[in-house]
This record gives C-alpha cells, sequence and structure tokens, in this order.
C-alpha cells in the first residue's frame, strides 16, 4: 500500500512540475505578444502617408509600408530615422524611445509629409514614503 501510495505522489509531483513548466511557457509568451502590440502601421499609398498624424505611446515601433507602384523614402526632419528608397511592399520601421513630435517626409516627392506625436509613458511612478525607524538595538 505504501508503494503505490509513493508512486501516486511522486506521479502528483510531476503532473505538477510539468503544468508549472507549461504555465512558464504561456506568460513569456504573453510578454512577447504585448511587445507585438506596440507596433503601428503607416501605409503609403496614393503619394501620402497614412494616416498622415499618428499618436504613439513612447517605446513604440512604426512600420511604413509603400503600397506605390513609385519609389519613397522616409526621412525625418530632425534626421532622427531615415529609410532607404522603398520598393512596391518594402518596408521600414523604427522605434520611438523619446517623447516628442517627430515630422517626416518623402525625399523623393518633397510634399509627402507626416508626423508622428511620441507620448511619454503614462505610468507615473509614486514618489517613496519614508519610514520613520527607531534606534538599531
Amino acid at each position: 500500500m505504501r508503494v503505490a501510495k509513493r508512486r501516486i505522489s511522486i506521479a502528483s509531483i510531476i503532473v505538477f512540475t510539468l503544468g508549472v513548466i507549461v504555465l512558464a511557457g504561456t506568460h513569456s509568451s504573453a510578454g512577447e505578444s504585448d511587445k507585438k502590440a506596440n507596433t503601428y502601421q503607416i501605409a503609403i499609398q496614393d503619394f501620402s502617408f497614412h494616416p498622415a498624424t499618428l499618436t504613439v505611446p513612447m517605446g513604440t515601433r512604426v512600420t511604413w509600408t509603400n503600397k506605390d507602384e513609385e519609389p519613397h523614402t522616409v526621412f525625418s526632419s530632425d534626421s532622427v530615422f531615415k529609410s532607404k528608397a522603398l520598393d512596391t511592399d518594402d518596408n521600414f520601421s523604427f522605434t520611438f524611445s523619446k517623447p516628442g513630435t517627430y515630422e517626416y517626409f518623402c525625399s523623393v516627392h518633397p510634399k509627402m509629409v507626416a508626423k508622428i506625436i511620441v507620448e511619454a509613458s503614462s505610468h507615473k511612478k509614486s514618489p517613496m514614503k519614508s519610514m520613520k525607524m527607531g534606534p538599531v538595538n
């Protein structure tokens, strides 16, 4: 009887451990999807950027895709980012790590202009509360 109970207990421990491993793997996958959630798309189509103004949180990756038959570029006015010439269906990505307004244009067609507004993180840290400590004995 004791041997049977030990086998059941060992089997329970193994099943529990495998369950924890599977859940841990699921949790890390969820973190990866959170990163993908911070990706925005801009289409270059009909000789314009769609949308022309995009507001995103800091840390966002923006991807531009050329849907026109003509080549286009993505150049920021302040030289923060710059793409090569993008042929049809080519794309260019940039991650915005600092808040601010980023105006950009196509260097091949300078009348194509747009902007991205990057907002600072909305997660504000609360100040640490000081604790009074008594004398150390």
